[in-house]
């Protein structure tokens, strides 16, 4: 029986890679061979990718080099129909067994594309002195289901590139909507079933992007400056004067800076972890920050919302680095949570930091940025294929085998890296189907004549705004 188990295991994860492939492979509508191939390239290349033409060496990719760049350049790939796909797949469950979903922007930087359409100014730290700085590129907006323990991996659901000067919050709403869609549609969450947690970092405004999605079974966890202002709800006993005036909408004010102004936690509890020792976590109920008539919420139609959500802080004793450790602030959607809710919003949240080890597995393992293309449009069908790249190495976690170097650990297939499962994916790839035909020969093209100068120059594009965060 032990035998048998494991085997039929296998069988089911072949067979759900190589229905992901198929469905990946009718998301192309044009140029499907080379793009697929492309794909096939990414996966089984050796170590990582320094350069795209290189993956024209590869004996997966069939055609010349050349097809490569035409394939992103004048390809086609329907983002809708890939994102339905992952989403058709298994998806990890977070803390509680909830499904837990991460969102984060990471930048493309591009600041000498001076050709390139529809750069923002990034932020980023520490390319220079560790210093904070506004490079040009493309940001891409990732959407990401997390995992219970600790882990390098994620599922990567979608990625949507953000245009200049884009409302941070409204995009990742509807970016949101159309997961949660699939996801939905895929059976994966039912009714009855514990609404799913979204969690990001400061960057995000959390109660707008609550109030925007407020329809839909979801909680938001967010972190929070510590110089932010809240408020407790207007009292129960509250009555207008006798010379009237305008109902209060805040009730006493709760500053996070100012310990003063802390009314007794609705709930206190500690846990003993091993790499922070002693944690303690406080939540207070019920409160809400004030809104303004301005920047995203100018164009609100009648009375502004009062989104009342918790406050949990963090507070560890130290940390692994030895610094000092300051506290964490979390705003969880949630009005009046249970001790448990809040202990799986706070997990969850900690569980973001995993998106990280992707975005470093992209970009330094599969290559994600560099590629030096032209068109944004070249750029999104690039980030579909690598995010398509990363969906089947995490189908292909149960059937990896420990390639390790002779100075790595040996270590058990469930804890396996990105790297070291792509590092044995050709092993995987000779059991897969292959929908791409072989390629045709043929004779390249004249070219431009010697001498002649090239007289279509290609446009120059300012770089536009920086997005807009709403905080």
């Amino acid at each position: 029986m032990s035998i048998v188990v494991p085997e039929a295991f296998r069988q089911q994860a072949i067979a759900e890679l190589s229905s992901f492939r198929m469905d990946l492979y009718a998301a192309m509508p044009r140029r499907a061979d080379a793009l697929f191939e492309l794909a096939d390239a990414l996966l089984c290349a050796d170590g990582p990718v320094r350069a795209l033409v290189e993956l024209a060496l590869a004996p997966e990719h069939r055609r010349s080099h050349a097809s490569l760049y035409a394939a992103l350049n004048r390809g086609d790939l329907d983002a809708d129909r890939l994102r339905c796909a992952i989403a058709a797949r298994s998806v990890p469950r977070g803390p509680g067994g909830r499904i837990v979903l991460a969102v984060d922007v990471s930048a493309w930087l591009r600041p000498d594309a001076n050709t390139s359409d529809g750069r923002s100014f990034c932020h980023t730290y520490g390319r220079r002195e560790n210093t904070h700085e506004m490079v040009p590129g493309w940001p891409y907006s990732f959407v990401a289901a997390l995992e219970s323990g600790s882990t390098s991996w994620t599922a990567l659901l979608d990625a949507t590139r953000l245009e200049p000067g884009a409302d941070t919050a409204a995009v990742t709403a509807a970016q949101l909507r159309e997961v949660l869609r699939g996801i939905f549609n895929a059976g994966h969450w039912k009714i009855g079933d514990p609404p799913v947690l979204v969690v990001a970092d400061a960057g995000y405004d959390g109660p707008r992007l609550a109030h925007l999605l407020r329809d839909l079974p979801v909680q938001i966890v967010v972190r929070m400056r510590s110089d932010r202002v809240f408020f407790n709800p207007v009292p129960d006993d509250y009555r207008v004067g006798p010379k009237g005036g305008q109902p209060r909408s805040h009730g006493v004010r709760f500053a996070l800076a100012d310990p003063t102004t802390w009314r007794d936690p609705d709930s206190d509890t500690e846990h003993t972890t091993r790499r922070y020792g002693t944690a303690r976590i406080r939540a207070w109920h019920r409160l809400h920050p004030r809104i303004w008539r301005r920047s995203a919420w100018s164009d609100h139609q009648g009375q502004l919302p009062i989104v009342e959500g918790t406050l949990i802080r963090l507070d560890v004793d130290h940390l692994p680095s030895g610094g000092t450790p300051k506290p964490v602030w979390l705003w969880y959607s949630h009005p009046t949570p249970s001790a448990d809710d809040t202990d799986i919003a706070w997990h969850a949240f900690l569980r973001r930091f995993d998106l990280e080890h992707t975005f470093r597995f992209l970009k330094q393992d599969l290559g994600w940025t560099r590629p030096k293309l032209r068109e944004p449009s070249a750029a999104d069908r690039w980030t579909a294929l690598v995010l398509a790249v990363h969906t089947q190495l995490r189908l292909a976690r149960p059937l990896s085998a420990d390639l390790r170097r002779p100075w790595e650990r040996p270590q058990p297939v469930e804890r396996l890296s990105p790297a070291r499962v792509r590092r044995g994916f050709r092993n995987i790839h000779t059991r897969l189907p292959c929908p791409a035909a072989v390629a045709r020969p043929s004779r390249p093209g004249a070219g431009r004549p010697p001498g002649r100068p090239n007289r279509r120059r290609a446009p120059i594009y300012d770089v536009g705004l920086a997005l807009v965060s709403n905080q």
